[in-house]
């Protein structure tokens, strides 16, 4: 039996046990004796007897452990052309200012405190601090319209908005004060207190009666201790984009996440202690929250908070700069980064101007990585590149190739295997296990695994009836999927994206596998539309590659031959049309729906998540 056989039959024959066992690599305060126990709801709950502190694991216990002088947080920001480094010695002191801070605020265990920041490094203090008091956080994306901000606001009931005077994007600042102010102005929950730190590079307007100076209410400030909060205490709160348009407040236990955290920086990344990580992500994200912030702290290691793009600051050898300055082991950002560097550079000139010896592994999660990135970056880079499969709502990886236990195989296409802890199930529409290679709905068994959301912030109903109702014993996941006869996960997009032509039902995510591949496109899009003969027929959105100079009407031949060979005229590929860029969440995320909803010319809304909302100008001329 292989080593990943072996601990994954232990997690899932005693699941009580194996993660007992994965606790003691975490420093409580009281130690869990109890694995698991049910809830009020119904819902299993990990190490309910422990007691601990998040901030704790993540700081004062590696001071405590005499690593007080390794660095903790290298903060890089092309943007401004500045950088810091913070020893975990000089992190715990500021994190322990910043949480006096907010007590001075009124601020006590179990109160909310929503984070409105760019990418700086009191963005993770201010997170650290809500977790050395007690306090529950809840970040949004800095940039978020005041709408968006409003409704988090009207659901979380922060007693305190934690804030910038502005994020900088490339050649371009954006106040946030004016955002903040139109949100809590629209909300109907007030906070009592907006802690602002102004930056440079515009000096926001304060409201003498709510408003605070970060600076100045800091330096008055007494470093606070760590409070102890129960396992089952929440840590965060993070809203993820709901189908009812009101986003979902996924709840994050504190006990559950830090022995996650912790077992998956070893299993699954094989992050030494002394080494550096870096995700390229955001804050905002699930990915900012894991693993730049929580889980290589609590790991021991060096995180990189970088405020820049992939391309543009200056040029799309940013990454890689990054990794050869700090030494990167491990680097994990979203597929579409890297499609922007392909993009932008797709002979790899700029990356092999660096020396990425330190670089063991990249990782990419976020969204499916196609084929085609998946080869350009390992031949570009010559490492191994490894896609994972997780959700906001699990907090780390469901699937993925788990190189600290044993390394696999690659699969282009594939997410790998379930991670220790978890159990997947592909499932039809009634709920019974597809065989092999067979798609349907990929669900995971009950009980969960530490990390995962026990409850959608005061509303459980609603958690119950989007995740658990369906199929009951299992979580749903919402993406459909297939195991090959390795167990090999393959992810083949949103249930959503699964499309009806003349009752064939077929993946869009396997037809842009096969556009993707084609040397001149760096990404695309496939939607179904609809067709009053067949019910629903595919439409391909293209990128070409700077540089490229093509036919497009060749090129759209050649592209509908590719999907007709590999899939068949039962496909109905017919049409692939050129756009400049496809619109994309902030993180990355294509916005399939509102393509769709624009093509078959549905009333659609802006994402609020959008990262540049003419792009959907753009669909809109290129359909006529």
């Amino acid at each position: 039996m292989s080593a990943y056989e072996q601990e994954y039959n232990w997690a899932k024959d005693n699941p009580q046990q194996f993660w007992l066992t994965q606790s003691q690599h975490i420093d409580w305060f009281t130690p869990p004796k109890t694995a698991l126990a049910t809830d009020e709801n119904g819902i299993e709950r990990w190490f309910p007897d422990g007691e601990l502190n998040t901030a704790w694991l993540a700081l004062d216990y590696h001071c405590e452990q005499g690593r007080g002088e390794r660095v903790a947080l290298i903060y890089d920001s092309p943007v401004t052309g500045t950088a810091k480094q913070y020893t975990y010695n000089e992190l715990r002191d500021q994190v322990a200012k910043t949480a006096g801070m907010l007590a001075q605020q009124g601020v006590a265990k179990g109160d909310r405190v929503v984070i409105y920041m760019p990418m700086i490094p009191e963005a993770a203090m201010a997170m650290l601090a809500c977790a050395r008091l007690g306090a529950i956080h809840s970040v949004v994306f800095g940039g978020f319209a005041p709408n968006e901000l409003a409704v988090r606001i009207e659901d979380a009931e922060p007693k305190v908005v934690m804030t910038a005077s502005c994020g900088i994007e490339i050649n371009k600042v954006l106040p946030y004060k004016p955002l903040v102010d139109k949100a809590i102005m629209d909300s109907r929950w007030k906070p009592e207190h907006v802690v602002v730190l102004q930056r440079a590079q515009c000096i926001a307007e304060l409201n003498q009666e709510r408003d605070i100076d970060w600076h100045d209410a800091i330096e008055l400030a007494e470093e606070h201790p760590c409070v102890a909060v129960k396992s089952t205490d929440p840590l965060y709160i993070l809203y993820t984009s709901g189908t009812t348009g009101k986003p979902k407040g996924v709840v994050r236990d504190n006990g559950g996440h830090a022995v996650a955290m912790k077992y998956s920086m070893s299993a699954l990344y094989n992050m030494p202690q002394d080494g550096a990580y870096w995700a390229a992500s955001d804050v905002g994200w699930v990915v900012g929250h894991s693993y730049i912030v929580y889980g290589p702290l609590i790991h021991g290691c060096t995180t990189i908070l970088f405020e820049g793009k992939p391309v543009r600051t200056p040029d799309p050898g940013a990454f890689w700069r990054v990794c050869e300055q700090y030494q990167v082991n491990v680097l994990f950002s979203a597929p579409t980064a890297f499609r922007a560097i392909k993009k932008e550079d797709p002979n790899g000139d700029c990356l092999s101007q660096y020396d990425l010896s330190h670089l063991k592994t990249i990782f990419m999660a976020g969204e499916r990585l196609d084929p085609p990135t998946l080869e350009w970056v390992e031949s570009k880079s010559h490492k191994p590149v490894i896609d994972h499969w997780w959700q906001t709502e699990t907090g780390w990886a469901i699937a993925g190739n788990p190189t600290g236990i044993e390394q696999m195989p690659i699969k282009a296409g594939s997410a790998t295997k379930p991670i220790p802890g978890y159990q997947v199930e592909i499932l039809n529409e009634v709920g019974e296990p597809q065989i092999a290679n067979q798609q349907g709905f990929v669900a995971l068994k009950r009980p969960l695994p530490p990390s995962c959301l026990p409850t959608v912030w005061r509303n459980h109903d609603r958690f119950e009836s989007g995740y658990l109702s369906q199929f009951p014993g299992y979580y749903v996941s919402g993406d459909g999927g297939y195991l090959d006869d390795d167990g090999y996960l393959f992810i083949m997009g949103r249930i959503d994206d699964v499309i009806n032509v003349a009752g064939h039902r077929l993946s869009t995510g396997e037809m842009e596998e096969i556009v993707g591949g084609h040397p001149a496109i760096a990404e695309c899009a496939v939607v179904g539309v609809h067709d009053d003969l067949k019910g629903q027929l595919p439409l391909g959105f293209v990128v070409l590659k700077d540089g490229v100079d093509v036919d497009l009407e060749e090129l759209e031949g050649q592209l509908v031959g590719k999907v007709r060979d590999e899939i068949g005229a039962v496909a109905c590929f017919k049409h692939a049309l050129v756009v400049e860029r496809l619109p994309k969440t902030r993180s990355g995320k294509i916005l399939r729906r509102t393509i769709r909803q624009i093509a078959d010319g549905e009333h659609y809304t802006v994402p609020s998540t959008i990262d540049d909302p003419t792009s959907l100008n753009e669909i809109e001329q290129v359909l006529g």
